[in-house]
């Protein structure tokens, strides 16, 4: 059969052009937003572990080295590389609105192929960022679990409650409304969360930190 040319009785396969439409959705942290980003020094900790770095050096001394937690709590922060403002990822509200599908009747992996949250930038991983309007970071320490069970104190920096930011979504309006989008925003604040210590933490219930709630939208 030459290509392009259907046989005999088969049914032509028409597929409509992408319709997408982008609504801004303005939140307010209903608590507090720890961030949570990997820094420098930790970084650089992983990849000495892994390549024997840490065990070549024989002046490195035993134990747990000396931490700088100032340097700990700005390595935290996804900072904008061109004009230095603080942000949250794009894709943790991206992932945020995917997680709050399935208690909203609608298949996850349809949300994967349908919702995109637009960037405001970069950080200097290349990690898209919505910026955060409203709020300033303050240090904040506290006690963690490391994977080996030991116990950790680490820096990080936390939004108080009523931070805002401005959340741009694109979705296929062949599939949702905009009202949809803005009703799943809402339950994704609400149940999943952003940052670290959000409700539908991976590794835990969470602190209750990095919820949300819908402030103003064009939906609404």
């Amino acid at each position: 059969m030459a290509f392009g040319k259907k046989p005999d009785g088969a049914q032509r396969i028409e597929i409509k052009p992408l319709n997408q439409e982008t609504i801004p959705l303005d939140i307010i942290g209903t608590a507090a937003y720890v961030t949570n980003k990997m820094g420098p020094g930790s970084k650089k900790a992983l990849r000495d572990s892994m390549t024997g770095a840490n065990k070549k050096d024989k002046t490195a001394k035993r134990g747990r080295p000396d931490k700088d937690f100032a340097a700990e709590f700005e390595g935290s922060l996804h900072r904008d590389v061109e004009k230095g403002w603080v942000g949250i990822p794009a894709p943790a509200f991206r992932s945020a609105m995917i997680r709050a599908c399935s208690n909203a009747n609608v298949v996850m992996t349809e949300g994967k192929q349908c919702f995109f949250v637009e960037a405001d930038g970069v950080d200097e991983d290349e990690i898209p960022l919505v910026r955060i309007t409203k709020g300033k970071p303050e240090h904040f320490e506290a006690l963690v679990k490391n994977s080996n069970g030991s116990t950790d104190i680490r820096a990080r920096g936390k939004f108080a409650a009523g931070w805002e930011a401005r959340v741009r979504v694109t979705f296929d309006a062949d599939m949702f409304t905009a009202q949809t989008v803005a009703n799943l925003m809402q339950r994704a604040g609400v149940g999943v969360g952003v940052g670290a210590g959000r409700p539908f933490s991976s590794k835990s219930a969470g602190c209750g930190w990095g919820t949300f709630k819908i402030k103003t939208s064009d939906a609404a």
